[in-house]
């Protein structure tokens, strides 16, 4: 979102980014655009999501906007409603296949608020993107909606080569569910290389234990989520990237994680999954080893395989190094300046 925020910002338009404020959340740091938290007092689950939402409600009905933006599906039932009282335009940013994660299929009752809240709002929206092609697809054929793709690419950065490297593997990104980060510990037994994890999510306290129940501590080092700068600085370090996903659900199979482009602008070979958004980039720029499942033997296996096949390692490398060159921010904002200010010109007419 600061991405996105920062271009808008920096070409004209007047922008404010609404998120919740956390217990633990770091002070907020400059920007070029306004940035607004709004407190809740429950932190997750149904109270959280309740609670939100009226705020939210409110705080944007108080407020002037010729556009509002709902991000993902929980924001997406205040911005419709704000939309239509106020007589504003509205556009759906979806940043997944919201229904479709593995969270809310695997609970029934969760699953059918949700479904109800998207088969509700979504063809309202007539205006938006989301991050991925079959992402794009899925919508269409659901709801009939013809959204742009735009991808979360990160900003291109001077890439400096290393003489030598650490052979060190990182994982990236949200500690959460149907990450196969459970699988991964588990085969990191049989992995010459330590392991480096970088985030929180739902079962970061999950994830800390198993680690010392498995007596890897020696070799997986655990941290909370660091800086963009700083997780950029160490990421171009690493010698392997990790961005495994459990095949449960549509938004698992149609994903395209930040971190799949993170590692490819950090110039290092990765280890990701054989799902139809990776597997058509490796086919144009063949950057990673693709798993077909994250079952341990597998993981470790490949994982192994990039370690010491020096002659594959070489080729995806300099293969990311031609496909960093492509997939950055500064070329995928101009498909979002694009929508923006061609949905501009259709308000002001």
């Amino acid at each position: 979102m600061q991405r996105i925020c920062t271009s808008l910002a920096q070409h004209g338009f007047d922008v404010t980014l609404v998120g919740r404020k956390l217990s633990n959340s770091k002070p907020l740091e400059q920007q070029p655009f306004q940035q607004k938290r709004i407190y809740c007092f429950f932190d997750k689950g149904f109270l959280f999501y309740a609670t939100y939402n009226i705020c939210l409600f409110f705080w944007l009905l108080l407020r002037k906007a010729e556009i509002i933006c709902a991000i993902d599906l929980d924001t997406i039932l205040p911005c419709y409603f704000v939309s239509i009282l106020k007589n504003k335009e509205r556009v759906y940013d979806a940043h997944e296949l919201f229904t479709e994660q593995k969270e809310i299929i695997t609970r029934l009752p969760i699953h059918k608020v949700w479904l109800a809240i998207e088969n509700f709002t979504v063809p309202k929206f007539k205006y938006g993107y989301t991050v991925s092609e079959s992402v794009a697809n899925e919508l269409k054929a659901r709801y009939k909606v013809e959204y742009a793709v735009i991808r979360n690419l990160p900003a291109k950065f001077p890439y400096v080569k290393k003489e030598t490297m650490e052979k060190f593997i990182i994982y990236q990104g949200a500690v959460n569910e149907a990450r196969g980060l459970e699988n991964l510990i588990a085969a990191m037994m049989y992995v010459d290389a330590p392991l480096r994890i970088y985030g929180d999510g739902n079962i970061y306290n999950r994830v800390a234990e198993l680690i010392k129940e498995s007596k890897l501590g020696h070799k997986i080092f655990l941290k909370e989520k660091l800086s963009p700068q700083e997780l950029q600085t160490i990421t171009s370090t690493a010698y392997i990237g990790i961005n495994l996903v459990e095949p449960l659900g549509l938004n698992q199979l149609y994903s395209l994680a930040n971190k799949f482009f993170d590692y490819i602008q950090a110039g290092i070979p990765q280890l990701t999954m054989n799902f139809p958004e990776y597997k058509k980039i490796n086919e144009q720029f063949e950057v990673a080893v693709l798993a077909n499942t994250v079952e341990v033997n597998e993981i470790a296996e490949k994982l192994n395989l990039l370690l010491h096949d020096n002659v594959l390692y070489e080729r995806l490398k300099a293969n990311c190094l031609q496909a960093r060159e492509v997939f950055h921010w500064q070329n995928e904002e101009k498909k979002l300046l694009d929508f923006y200010q061609r949905f501009s010109r259709t308000i002001d007419d």
